[in-house]
């Protein structure tokens, strides 16, 4: 049908122009916010756009799902403005019609959306954390900035160079600040290299003074040296079971149904039916009166899917902490919102009116 056809070309670009906005915008938080972590140490700043690319990747579902509704919201907005509404209800068809032609458009974008919150969202979240659990389990030679105080991985060491070398093996005026075992050393020298003996690296210093004070400072060691030699070890990476339930995949939550995980799950699934949804609820809030304003329906649809997306958010929570359980609110809450969405969109359809039916009702009794 022609009409079918052009509304959906209608509608492929305006999802391609608003999914350009919103990846520009996401891409452009992402990359302010992945700055910050790098700032602070939690990434390898050689790391940033791999760590904001795998970010960007996870939150494609919810940009998707955004891009779709407001597509089809603005599209059916403006044809009620331009009065083609008219004639599509002038040719004896209802607003119920428009469902299948929204359908065929959409169910790419429902299927990538599926596959993006079941399969690609965890392996995003696993490879964003072996990112920075990598970088934050270095070794403490390799934390060693020229001019910058850095902690061991530890955490019970500080160390400080002025200069290095090319080649990273040496430096001058080193700063060692240790607390271990009740006691405080803070080791300083003109000069340090490092030497690799048997199986682990020993960072030597040269020309050096040792403070070292008790935990009750009722005692303080001074010690001068030539030649001084601490072993700086690298950690090595370690697996963990007990890994986030969001870098898990979507098989291995159903395979160990634990809170946690099923909490995780709902939001998954909830993604994909939420976009299933915002189909049916486009329908229903994209009609506009011609005389009033443009952009009180916009607001009001974006408002309904922000209000969604918490649920989403609350209901995990709730489903994590034991409040609710995983099948009642899958289906109370996505299965709620596509009966209120079709009975509301049957009621546009039909064009129903409360006072009918009251007028409906005294005239029965």
């Amino acid at each position: 049908m022609l009409f079918h056809s052009s509304l959906r070309k209608e509608l492929a670009r305006s999802f391609g122009a608003t999914l350009v906005v919103l990846v520009t915008i996401v891409m452009t938080m992402t990359l302010i916010r992945t700055l910050g972590q790098a700032t602070r140490g939690s990434v390898n700043p050689q790391e940033i756009m791999m760590v904001m690319g795998y970010t960007v990747l996870g939150y494609l579902p919810t940009i998707l799902t955004l891009s779709l509704f407001i597509a089809i919201v603005g599209t059916l907005s403006r044809m009620y403005r331009d009065s083609e509404m008219v004639i599509w209800f002038a040719a004896g068809r209802g607003l119920s019609g428009f469902l299948g032609p929204l359908f065929r458009f959409a169910w790419p974008v429902l299927l990538v959306v599926a596959l993006l919150a079941l399969v690609v969202w965890p392996w995003a979240n696993q490879q964003t954390q072996e990112l920075k659990d990598r970088y934050g389990k270095r070794g403490d030679l390799e934390r060693v900035a020229p001019g910058q105080f850095q902690e061991s991985a530890s955490g019970n060491r500080v160390f400080f160079l002025d200069k290095d070398t090319p080649d990273n093996k040496s430096g001058k005026n080193i700063f060692i600040s240790t607390n271990e075992h009740g006691k405080e050393t803070v080791t300083s020298a003109r000069s340090g290299r490092v030497d690799s003996i048997g199986d682990g690296q020993f960072l030597v210093l040269s020309n050096g003074q040792r403070l070292e004070t008790t935990a009750s400072k009722d005692q303080l060691k001074i010690s001068e040296f030539e030649e001084y030699a601490a072993r700086v070890g690298a950690n090595e990476l370690t697996a963990s079971d007990n890994a986030p339930a969001k870098t898990r995949s979507t098989f291995a939550l159903v395979m160990e149904p634990t809170r946690q995980h099923l909490a995780e799950l709902g939001w998954r699934l909830g993604l994909a039916l939420a976009a299933l949804n915002f189909v049916v609820i486009a329908i229903t809030v994209s009609s506009v009166n011609p005389r009033a304003g443009r952009s009180g329906n916009l607001v009001f649809a974006l408002f309904a899917f922000v209000v969604y997306y918490n649920l989403l958010n609350l209901g995990q929570s709730w489903i994590g902490s034991g409040q609710a359980g995983f099948g009642g609110f899958i289906v109370g809450l996505h299965g709620g919102v596509m009966l209120a969405g079709l009975l509301w969109l049957a009621k546009q359809h039909n064009n129903w009116a409360l006072r009918q039916l009251w007028r409906r009702q005294g005239r029965a009794q």
